[in-house]
């Protein structure tokens, strides 16, 4: 699969995953539960498929020298604590310049989900982002990157994950993804994005979870 035929079909499976629950809505009519449980399903098809594009696509530039896996094992587990220390200070920043609340909306509404129906932290932890990696990072920053680099790809790529979370944390989210760009550029592995995002995500739910369970917030 060339780089043009796999950005586009990753790009319209996700719009279609991204879209699902609206479409859920309009056809079956469903209750809060059966909602939720279809949403997951469908993030979860949607990252299969989305893993199928990967293994079949020809390799970009920047991961033409990859490093060891090993390599992309150790700085995705430090990306980790690094997104989360990122996370907490482009908050600070947000707060302090722009007046911004330190909750995001879209983590409230995810957490709210959650408790709902627990199936749904298999979406936000697991599918969702190996699906924004291969989105955002390979399927745009990456095949922009074969033309024009690393900075260019890096920030389009970035304004479009901030713009995908519609919660108002622009900086917050584009940090973020430029962040993960910089680790997917660094090792030549998108799998090393993808272990940052999955444990963030995953880091920062349970943390909620937890403190909702024990009355702090």
């Amino acid at each position: 699969m060339t780089a043009k035929k796999y950005s586009i079909a990753t790009i319209i499976t996700y719009l279609m995953v991204y879209l699902s629950p609206v479409i859920f809505a309009l056809i079956v009519r469903p209750t809060q539960n059966q909602s939720i449980t279809m949403t997951t399903f469908a993030y979860i098809i949607g990252a299969i498929l989305l893993l199928i594009y990967l293994f079949k696509s020809q390799k970009f530039n920047i991961e033409q020298k990859p490093k060891a896996i090993g390599w992309m094992i150790l700085f995705g587990f430090l990306g980790i604590f690094g997104s989360i220390l990122l996370q907490n200070v482009l908050l600070m920043v947000e707060q302090a310049f722009f007046n911004a609340p330190t909750a995001s909306q879209n983590t409230e509404n995810i957490i709210q989900l959650i408790q709902e129906n627990m199936v749904f932290i298999l979406a936000t932890t697991i599918a969702g982002p190996i699906m924004e990696e291969l989105v955002f990072r390979r399927a745009i920053f990456g095949a922009l990157s074969n033309r024009w680099g690393f900075i260019l790809p890096a920030l389009i790529s970035s304004a479009l994950f901030a713009a995908a979370h519609v919660d108002g944390h622009y900086l917050l989210y584009g940090g973020l993804g430029l962040f993960f760009c910089f680790l997917y550029r660094y090792t030549g592995r998108i799998g090393t994005s993808m272990i940052t995002h999955v444990g963030m995500n995953l880091l920062v739910i349970i943390v909620q979870l937890a403190a909702r369970q024990a009355g702090l917030l």
